[in-house]
Order: C-alpha cells, then structure tokens, then sequence
C-alpha cells in the first residue's frame, strides 16, 4: 500500500538540468520515473541560503507524493536522484545541486519519540557539525525553518506534525516575521 510522503526540493548551484529551477522540475519528473506518484506541488520560492553565507539564494518547493516504498527505500531513492542531478555531500548544509529532504512518511516517528527529540533539541552548533546516522522522522527541524513551511503551507496547510500535533498554519505563524518575509515566489 503507498504511504504518504512530504518532500522539500532545494538547490542552489547550477547542473545539468540547468539552473536551480530547472534542476528541481527534473527532480520532480525523476520521482514520477522512480514510481512516486505526485498528489501536489508548491510554487517554487526563492529563499536566502542557510546559515547565512553559505551561498547563493536556493530555489525551494515542497510535494506530496505517494511512495510505493518504506521510509528508508523512499530515502534511498530521494539520494539517487540527488546523484542524478549532481549532488556531492561535501559540507553540512552547503551549496548544492539538489537536496530532497523527507519530511514526513506518513505518521511515522522514527528511530522513536526519544531519539527524534534528541535531534530536534540538539543545539544549532552541534546541527551545524554532526549528522544523524539513522532516518529521523518527521524532519526534526522542519518547525524551524520558513524555506519549509512557506511552501508547504500551499500544498498541506492543516498537515499536523505528529509528535508537537501543530497545524503547517501553526508552525508557520510561531516563526519571526523577518525570517518569512526573506521568501518570494520565483
């Protein structure tokens, strides 16, 4: 049975699909090849890179999709097609040709509520320096971060998250003025 997924498409530098524009509509057609089946999709946004400095402004956008796989599978094929398109992990939360990001796979709260609050609450200086080694869902910092809730406000505005239960509204009006106000449609 497929499961419902949240996705949040970002890039940042050119490839060979092109820009960062480009780049994420080919990322989209590539979850369409790799079976997902696309429910919505948000405007594309333009948004300033974070942390500050780190690079150009990226282009954002968030889908929901059906998966016909489990979370790990759904992640695996979100990387390939980060591959795809030119992706090299080099620096945490550095520039990029594409980064896909699972937000939510359904309900599910992975590893558990203990180890998925242990990464929501790490403080920025660690975020910024180590990464989980194991799938954590929901996206632990999604709350966090208008380049997210911005598009998927258009998309799943009542989704609720499923350990706080707040609404994409909620969590999107919880954030600072200045931090939204950076965000534009292209």
């Amino acid at each position: 049975m497929d499961m419902s997924v949240i996705c949040a498409l970002g890039a940042n530098l050119s490839g060979d699909q092109g820009d960062p524009v480009d780049t994420l509509s080919a990322a989209l057609c590539e979850l369409v090849n790799k079976d997902f089946s696309l429910v919505s999709v948000s405007r594309f946004w333009r948004t300033p890179a974070y942390p500050v400095g780190s690079g150009p402004d990226y282009a954002n956008a968030c889908c929901k999709l059906q998966s016909p796989s489990d979370p790990r599978a759904t992640l695996d094929a979100f990387h390939d097609i980060e591959a795809q398109c030119g992706r090299v992990r080099e620096a945490r939360w550095g520039a990029r040709t594409l980064d896909l990001d699972l937000i939510a796979y359904g309900n599910i709260v992975l590893p558990d509520l203990q180890g998925f609050a242990q990464w929501r609450d790490l403080p920025l200086s660690r975020q910024q320096s180590i990464a989980p080694t194991e799938l954590i869902l929901p996206h632990p910092r999604l709350q966090d971060r208008a380049f997210v809730l911005i598009p998927l406000a258009e998309i799943a505005p009542l989704w609720r998250h499923p350990v706080s239960g707040q609404t994409v509204r909620q969590m999107l009006a919880a954030l600072p003025e200045a931090q939204k106000a950076a965000i534009h449609p292209v």
